[in-house]
């Protein structure tokens, strides 16, 4: 999709942050100081990557979005974003920022081998972790994460040998069961005071639904129908728990996508209007127009 950025579209961070490598289009590593403030590279609007991302903080801290949820990341705190996830980088308090960044593709994470049993087990934890997606952790464990990372650094910039990618998969899932194990501590899948109520799993498994349907539905009652209750009572529980209507969550998916083609996909309005699933272009512009203030055609000039 043309709103996904490629790891290939990443190449040019190389002059821009303190240390950077890729590996084809199967992962890159970026660490981020206070010696690049200038660069701006943190400010490149809201993106969506389709693959995983692995952000670890040593030091400073970042305000992000993912996928509309507000987060801060701080000293010695990890989140990991789901493949597709919409990504903007709000704040950056550059004193002494130290920020670790891995990407891996969608493609390069099916290749690696995982013990679907074990992440079967653990699936609990990893629901906790996507409701609350920034963990703070001691420095030790921060340490024991930033040395994958490194080593998979060392591999991408080091090694010319047929085993750079069977060492960076191996690493990678290495990197994945550490960080679960770590994640599996403080959520135990077996306490049942961690369990999410009902009306929680509501909200949460409407997000998941927007976030996969938005492209095509607007409706508030296809996600009712989805989770089998009316809309009246999604509606009532979307607004309680998120302050905003449901509506206004799907409006706004479907606006961040919009602003997102608008920007990278090359496609012109009457092709992003059907990729949205409007029925003409004039009904795309007076809808974007209605919510951001400007037709699709103002927002494109002033981006």
């Amino acid at each position: 999709m043309g709103t996904t950025i490629d790891l290939s579209q990443l190449t040019p961070l190389e002059h821009l942050s303190t240390e950077f490598s890729t590996l084809d289009d199967d992962y890159a590593f970026i660490r981020i100081t206070e010696a690049d403030r200038a660069s701006e590279i943190m400010s490149s609007g809201p993106v969506r990557f389709d693959g995983m991302t692995w952000f670890l903080c040593f030091k400073g801290s970042i305000d992000i979005e993912i996928n509309l949820h507000p987060a801060t990341l701080r000293a010695n705190s990890i989140t990991v974003t789901s493949p597709g996830s919409f990504i903007e980088v709000k704040n950056v308090d550059w004193t002494d920022l130290d920020c670790y960044i891995l990407l891996v593709s969608r493609d390069f994470m099916r290749d690696v081998n995982f013990d679907l049993n074990i992440l079967s087990a653990i699936s609990p934890a990893s629901k906790n972790m996507r409701e609350n997606p920034v963990m703070e952790i001691p420095s030790e464990e921060a340490n024991l994460l930033k040395k994958y990372y490194e080593i998979l650094n060392h591999n991408t910039r080091n090694s010319d040998s047929i085993f750079k990618k069977p060492i960076a998969r191996s690493v990678i899932a290495a990197l994945t069961y550490q960080l679960m194990q770590i994640v599996s501590t403080r959520y135990p899948a077996d306490d049942s005071s961690q369990q999410r109520s009902r009306r929680s799993a509501y909200v949460n498994d409407f997000i998941n639904l927007v976030h996969e349907h938005h492209r095509r539905q607007r409706s508030v009652a296809f996600y009712a129908d989805r989770l089998f209750i009316s809309p009246k009572y999604l509606s009532l529980i979307i607004k309680e728990s998120l302050g905003r209507s449901a509506a206004e969550i799907i409006d706004d998916y479907v606006i961040l996508e919009a602003k997102n083609m608008l920007r990278f996909s090359g496609k012109n309005i009457q092709q992003v209007s059907y990729e949205l699933n409007f029925p003409n272009q004039s009904s795309f512009g007076k809808y974007f127009k209605h919510l951001v203030g400007m037709s699709p055609s103002e927002y494109q000039r002033s981006n």
